[in-house]
This record gives structure tokens, C-alpha cells and sequence, in this order.
């Protein structure tokens, strides 16, 4: 995991090299990989073997997105079969931990966001319940369809406000896990005695906990059984030339998973 986190922020390869070159002079590697090409050059330490059956456009949706939302509920808060789970923010990652807590048999899934779009797609992947984060008292509504509050709340915005939704809606002995990534100044007031008396985990989750040579094997497995519904996050396939463009819709909030095809 170091050895990535360094090569990401440098913009090489996993050995420190780059292979890439525009007129005679050096391109990062963005993320070690710069997918966004015809043809990339990877480490073999970054590639992952998966089922042959599998179509490839398929296959893409369990990059960041999946892994960490997914890796999340099932690697870094192991949530058990009958628990309650709220999911703050709704993108790829969020409403992928939405499909990790339905697969896991949680008995509660609050979903929760300010667009009612996905809250009604976040009903239709097995949310028991969706509450607009721009409610005046969202929180009040959370805890009163739950009883008091949830065992595992998931903040997925990359919002302190959100983590702080998240964490007021957690009960007594609970677990607010984040995996979001808000700005680098963004901080947490936490109520200490809360955190304490009322013996409180917080958890930060970076890619659901998750080694892709042994998580992206399993998750698509457990997609073909039927048990994960990736493909129901798929929004469209662009081709390279409407990159752009995708970008626009996912900042716009209009898109989940978009798949670039050649």
C-alpha cells in the first residue's frame, strides 16, 4: 500500500520508472496505470487475473469505486447478517457499499442523499429505506426509522458534514466508518465523552481495506452468483473521444459508473 501511495503522488510505475513520453519528454503515470489512453503501460504487480468469462465493460466496474465501497462494509466494518446500515452519499462508492450491506444480509439499509434520483435507485438495489440529506432534521428521521440509530453508518461523500450525519446517527456501540476524501483542511469536532460513554468505533477505510488480487476475484464472483448487482451501476459506455463529457455528467451528479469502450 506504501509502495503505491508513492509512486501515485510521484506519477511512476510501482519500480519508480516511467515508460510514457510526448515529444522527447516524460508523461506520468497517473494513478500507475493512465487508463484514459489506446494503450497503457502497468506494473505486472498492479494487474489482477479474473475470470475470462467475464466481459471486459463488466469487468471495469470493479476498479476504485466497488472495492472501496464494497471493501468497506464487508473488509473494514464486517458487517454481520441482521444489522442495521446507513450509507451517506450515494455515488459509485456509496451505493456500492449499498450492494456490500445487501450482500452481507443487513436487516436496515438507510440511503442517504440529496438527490431523490438515487435515493429511488438506492430503493430499487435494496435500500429499506431513503431519507434527503437536505431534510431539516435528516438525522431525526434516521434515527427514528431505526430505532435509535444504526449499528454501521458509512459516510461516502468526502463531506465533513456528511461524516458528521453519519456520526450522529450511529447507536450507543456503533461503528461510522469513512472512506470519503474530503479537502486536506477538513475536520471532525468530535464529541469526546459521546465517543466514550457510549463506547463509539470511528474507522476510516482507504479501497475497502481491500488486496485487489484477492478481494476483485471474489467480488466477481460473487457478482456472477447473482449476490452483487454491479451492472445495475453501469449509467452508459462512452468512447474515448466523450471522455470529456463524461466527466461533465459525473460532476454533475447525472451519471454513477460510466465505462470507456474502445
Amino acid at each position: 500500500m506504501r509502495a503505491g501511495a508513492v509512486a501515485n503522488t510521484a506519477g511512476t510505475l510501482l519500480s519508480g520508472a516511467r515508460r510514457l513520453h510526448r515529444d522527447g519528454h516524460e508523461v506520468h503515470h497517473h494513478l500507475g496505470v493512465s487508463a484514459f489512453a489506446e494503450y497503457a503501460t502497468v506494473s505486472r504487480r498492479s494487474l489482477v487475473k479474473i475470470d475470462r468469462a467475464l466481459p471486459l465493460d463488466e469487468a471495469a466496474l470493479f476498479g476504485c469505486a466497488v472495492l472501496t465501497g464494497v471493501g468497506a462494509v464487508i473488509n473494514t466494518a464486517r458487517v454481520p447478517v441482521g444489522a442495521s446500515v446507513a450509507v451517506i452519499g450515494l455515488g459509485g462508492v456509496g451505493l456500492s457499499s449499498l450492494l456490500g450491506a445487501v450482500a452481507c444480509g443487513a436487516r436496515r439499509i438507510v440511503a442517504v442523499d440529496l438527490s431523490d434520483e438515487k435515493l429511488g435507485l438506492a430503493r430499487q438495489l435494496g435500500a429499506t429505506d431513503t431519507v434527503n440529506a437536505g431534510a431539516s432534521d435528516a438525522s431525526g428521521e434516521i434515527r427514528k426509522a431505526t430505532h435509535g440509530g444504526v449499528e454501521f453508518a458509512f459516510e461516502m461523500a468526502g463531506s465533513a458534514r456528511a461524516m458528521e450525519l453519519a456520526y450522529k446517527v450511529t447507536r450507543r456501540g456503533g461503528t461510522t466508518v469513512t472512506a470519503g476524501l474530503p479537502p486536506p483542511d477538513a475536520v471532525l469536532p468530535l464529541p469526546l465523552v459521546n465517543l466514550v460513554a457510549e463506547e463509539r468505533t470511528v474507522k476510516g477505510s482507504y479501497i475497502g481495506t481491500c488486496v485487489p488480487s484477492r478481494d476483485v476475484p471474489r467480488l466477481i464472483e460473487l457478482y456472477q452468483r447473482g449476490r452483487l448487482q454491479v451492472d445495475r451501476l453501469m449509467s452508459g459506455r462512452l468512447t474515448l473521444d466523450d471522455i470529456n463529457a463524461g466527466f461533465d455528467r459525473l460532476a454533475e451528479g447525472r451519471a454513477v459508473r460510466q465505462v470507456v469502450m474502445f
